[in-house]
């Protein structure tokens, strides 16, 4: 399994609730890096990290892992990732010293002298039921877990999502040290984009079961800005470069998807950098109008472009 260049592929997969829709999606992970993937409650992150560890079956599609199939390799695939949930996967009664036992018997590259050594460093105690540990200890105590079975791909769901700043920032140096090995790959899900900033080689934005944007993190900062105008100076900008807009009695405020190609077209106008934050919201915006065109017969076309 080692040397193959994606440690995630995932081709056209579909997945159908009636009431929500993974819609054909497609996007790869490069071995080594560290893909964040963004987007608002509900648009289809956790669902795809269930498909991606076989938890639920896609309706469509296929899925790749270090280039295996986890429909035929699936128990070799699992050696091979580690996992942190939004919520704890133990049961409260459990210890770390449990936990330990459990592993043993589990993984097959278990390292107790990692494990042990994890939880000395984020001062968990070894005896005590992990149902009452606080929210950033439970978080500590999967990774822990997570990283003592020598994983080479990190799948992490909403790891800092409810966290105060210190142990927010103690979970992202956490990853920062285990990316800096080139083996190793990570699959960061959450909504908050200033970790993903810090951290990302690559977004993939997903928003009511698509993918919206994807691409290296540097780029897609680079490449869109915030072109700041008047109202009535919205329709002067080629509909080419704009993402979407908002409107206000102060001013419009435009995400527009080549900003030097802008400032060069309109050098009279203040176009400044875009955070990952903005290009997310500016795009859903632009969905959102986009679906609203869609159901009364095109409308507003231009709002979004």
């Amino acid at each position: 399994m080692s040397g193959y260049q994606n440690a995630v592929e995932i081709k056209n997969v579909t997945k159908d609730y009636g009431d929500f829709k993974l819609d054909n999606i497609s996007f790869s992970i490069p071995e080594g890096n560290v893909c964040g993937f963004i987007g608002q409650n509900g648009a289809g992150k956790t669902t795809t990290i269930q498909l991606l560890l076989d938890a639920i079956r896609r309706d469509s599609g296929n899925i790749y892992v270090f280039g295996n199939s986890i429909d035929i390799d699936s128990v070799e695939i699992r050696e091979n990732i580690g996992v942190v949930f939004d919520e704890m996967g133990f049961h409260d009664f459990m210890t770390a010293k449990n936990i330990n036992t459990m592993m043993k018997n589990i993984y097959k590259q278990w390292d107790e002298k990692v494990y042990f050594d994890y939880l000395d460093r984020f001062k968990l105690p070894v005896k005590k039921q992990c149902g009452s540990f606080s929210r950033g200890m439970r978080m500590k105590l999967q990774i822990a877990t997570a990283l003592s079975h020598n994983a080479r791909l990190l799948i992490m769901d909403e790891p800092t999502s409810g966290l105060d700043p210190i142990a927010r920032n103690e979970i992202i140096q956490i990853l920062r040290e285990y990316a800096v090995n080139e083996e190793h790959t990570v699959l960061l899900s959450s909504h908050i984009t200033t970790d993903i900033e810090k951290l990302a080689d690559d977004v993939v934005f997903i928003d009511a079961g698509r993918i919206i944007l994807n691409g290296n993190k540097d780029d897609i900062l680079e490449s869109h800005g915030i072109l700041k105008c008047k109202k009535d100076e919205v329709s002067l900008i080629d509909n080419k470069f704009i993402v979407s807009e908002q409107i206000s009695s102060f001013g419009a405020e435009v995400l527009v998807k080549n900003r030097y190609a802008c400032k060069k077209m309109y050098p009279e106008m203040v176009i400044e950098p875009a955070s990952l934050e903005q290009i997310m919201i500016y795009y859903i915006n632009k969905e959102n109008v986009q679906n609203i065109s869609d159901r009364n017969g095109g409308i507003n076309e231009g709002t979004a472009c």
